[in-house]
């Protein structure tokens, strides 16, 4: 046998480096591999390269000229050859037309140099990566040569007013690709969803509208101009899911509204302890401008955390301290003009500008601003909250399906004179009012013998005020019972109830359930039911974040009234239903609402059933299925606690059958189908059927047909709180 030996012993003169010993005959030496970093590093760069090429280049060329230029130790401004490649107006004077774009890979000191050099990648290839390597090299280019040279047509005219500012601004030179990375940041924008697109817009303009304001170099002249000009061609060309610039949920316009408050205050403080001079003059304090900047921080802390609540009352003072502040800018700003005293200084006229922004968007979003300290009440004997008496007389006398949505923002309350037996709720109708009619919202809130004289108390309430009385989604009792009184009734949708005792998804026409069950389970999707409130912070926002882009993709606002929203989901009475994959993400969610029947005799209040409210899921090929697994799992497990029934909701202007009883029907149909292309309530009703439901139908009541054009108004009014005129009419004119 031939012994082999794999590693044969070396000796002491041969340590196999590839050094040949004395006496060896002659040797190829091996190369040592480059070190690991190298290779990293070199694979790194090719990946980028894949990526985000452009991204990449734009990198190497910053750091290869902030080396051959020794702008990474001394500032650039400084060299000979600088007013060569700088921007601005003097380069423009001189015919120097190429500085819009020689001046982009530089920065004017060593620390402005290395912060491009370091952000850059993460801006620019986020830009890439949402837009793609063309529309980024178009933006980065052309958002910066129209930015540069309007900013440069702009100052040359103002200095042509002896304006400070301008004067000094138009012998300035810059340098740097700031203005490029903000046009591309407005235009990346345009493809982000709701939420994240409402707040990075929010961002990027309140950080160029404050550097302008108080600071106003040529650079934020420039970054002002590019958002300008950017954000509404990218919103134009570049949206793909929706458009617009405003917000899009109530929370959303209390948000901004809350953020914008506290910018405020410390944009205002900051100016304060640290003085710039902007094009507005000089920041500089004094004993006035400190007591000033103490109020209107007090102002902030006091009205910033009611205006995220809704408050109306955090709403009126906001309005009403920010239109003062204006106002007496403005007098002021005469008074200086006309008798030549004093300036008033920057920091006043600047905050004004900011109040008036935020007015503006506060008097837009006046609708989000709803929710009252204590809820108006009509005849209420309490010592609480009206709103705890609405639900008291809920869990004592029960309701329809929808009735726990009185328990909503902007209703009001009726509580009727007949009395109740002791220990029990008096009888309560919620309401609302638009357009000069009371809605009252569902089925009265009473013992079904109290039905009839509950209309006939909120006719006389209604008439007291000059209103128009309608119920509004009610059921069969209760357009019974208006009927009696010579009410007309109409059928406005279908409510689909699913009956639990003894359901089981076998059988054919439950096939398509199992299969949303078999496939969801395959998948290592979770159902869990309990109230969003007690949830973890991150699932929280994972659920707003589906529900504000489901929202954002809407051509019209947030609708309201029978509608609710993650907002209505956090009441304690409210449970969720929540479908989880094995990552831990929420791919759908549900809310439910109480249905409470008559107390038993031991005053104990019994949930009967759950109405669906809040239904939701994530885009993508995860949440396939998802709305279909929920439903199914939830129904198993309210019939485990013993509840009657699920009702999966009436969709507005929505119904199974094809014939139209009469004109008011066919209006009514025509009507549903004009909106369907904006909420989708048919497909949803012929999505519920799936689950073999009965149904039952919702009606509309009024006293006379000629009061319908004008309840028509107070229930869009109702839905669409939101919704702007240019809105209305372009859905009207589809």
């Amino acid at each position: 046998m031939t012994e082999t030996t794999k590693n044969p012993p070396q000796s002491p003169a041969s340590p196999g480096t590839g050094t040949p010993a004395p006496g060896d005959g002659p040797s190829t030496a091996v190369p040592a591999p480059p070190p690991r970093t190298i290779i990293a590093a070199a694979s790194a760069a090719r990946r980028a390269l894949a990526v985000a090429p452009f991204t990449a280049i734009v990198t190497l060329v910053l750091l290869v000229t902030g080396l051959a230029s020794q702008g990474l130790w001394r500032p650039v401004r400084d060299a000979r050859w600088y007013p060569d490649i700088a921007d601005g107006v003097p380069g423009l004077r001189e015919g120097h037309w190429w500085t819009p774009v020689t001046g982009i890979p530089f920065g004017v000191t060593p620390a402005v140099f290395i912060a491009f050099i370091v952000v850059t990648p993460f801006v620019l290839g986020w830009t890439e990566s949402r837009l793609g390597t063309v529309r980024t090299v178009v933006v980065f280019l052309g958002g910066r040569i129209l930015a540069v040279l309007g900013a440069s047509g702009l100052i040359r005219l103002a200095a042509s007013t002896s304006w400070p500012w301008a004067d000094e601004l138009a012998l300035a030179r810059d340098a740097g690709l700031s203005t490029a990375l903000v046009a591309c940041v407005a235009a990346a924008t345009a493809t982000l969803r709701s939420p994240w697109r409402l707040r990075a817009r929010a961002l990027l303009i309140a950080y160029v509208a404050v550097s302008f304001l108080f600071v106003a170099r040529f650079a934020d002249v420039a970054h002002i101009l590019a958002v300008v000009v950017v954000l509404p061609l990218a919103d134009r060309y570049l949206s793909t899911v929706e458009h617009g610039f405003g917000p899009r949920t109530r929370r959303e316009y209390r948000l901004v509204a809350a953020i914008g408050l506290l910018l405020i205050g410390v944009v205002r403080v900051i100016v304060h302890l640290a003085p710039t001079d902007g094009p507005l003059g000089p920041t500089g304090a004094d004993d006035s401008s400190l007591w000033s900047t103490l109020v209107t921080v007090a102002v902030v802390i006091a009205l910033a955390g009611q205006l995220r609540r809704g408050r109306r009352w955090a709403w009126w003072a906001a309005v009403g301290y920010g239109s003062l502040v204006v106002v007496a800018t403005v007098l002021a700003l005469v008074l200086v003009v006309a008798t030549g005293y004093e300036s008033i200084g920057a920091v006043s006229v600047g905050t004004s500008l900011l109040w008036l922004a935020l007015v503006a968007m506060l008097l837009t979003g006046r609708s989000a601003f709803h929710a009252p300290a204590r809820r108006r009440a009509i005849r209420y004997t309490g010592s609480g909250d009206p709103l705890d008496g609405a639900k008291a007389a809920l869990r004592t006398h029960g309701g329809s399906t929808m009735s726990w949505m009185i328990t909503w923002e902007r209703n009001e309350y009726l509580f009727l004179p007949q009395p109740a037996p002791a220990g029990h709720a008096p009888g309560v109708i919620g309401f609302q009012r638009h357009a000069g009619v009371v809605i009252a919202l569902t089925d009265p809130v009473c013992p079904p013998q109290q039905m009839g004289e509950a209309i006939s108390e909120l006719t006389r309430v209604a008439e007291d005020s000059a209103a128009v009385p309608c119920l509004f989604s009610v059921s069969q009792a209760a357009a019974d019972a208006a009927s009696a009184q010579g009410w007309r009734v109409l059928q406005i949708a279908e409510d689909t109830l699913m009956d639990l005792p003894g359901l089981e998804f076998k059988g054919k026409r439950w096939q398509n359930v199992r299969s949303a069950l078999n496939k969801a389970a395959k998948r290592g999707m979770e159902f869990t039911v309990g109230h969003l409130a007690q949830q973890p912070a991150g699932v929280l926002d994972q659920v707003r974040e589906i529900s504000e882009q489901w929202v954002g993709e809407k051509e019209l606002p947030e609708m309201g009234f029978t509608l609710g929203t993650v907002e209505e989901a956090l009441d304690d009475a409210t449970l969720v239903a929540l479908a989880t994959d094995a990552e831990g993400t929420v791919q759908g969610v549900l809310s439910w609402l109480p249905v409470y029947g008559q107390a038993g005799a031991d005053g104990a209040p019994a949930v009967r059933g759950w109405t669906l409210d809040v239904m939701r899921k994530r885009d993508g090929e995860g949440a396939a299925h998802v709305m279909e697994f929920l439903i199914a799992s939830s129904a198993l497990h309210f019939q485990a606690e013993g509840a009657q029934f699920l009702s999966l909701s009436g969709a507005p202007l929505a119904r199974a059958g094809d014939e139209a009883a009469q004109p008011m029907d066919r209006a009514l149909d025509l009507l549903g189908a004009a909106i369907e292309p904006y909420y989708g309530f048919r497909s949803l009703h012929r999505f519920k059927a799936k689950f073999n439901p009965r149904y039952e139908p919702v009606y509309l009541c009024c006293r006379d047909e000629a009061d319908l054009p004008r309840i028509g108004v107070a229930i869009g009014r109702a839905y669409l709180p939101d919704a702007t005129p240019r809105q209305l009419m372009a859905m009207a004119r589809q």
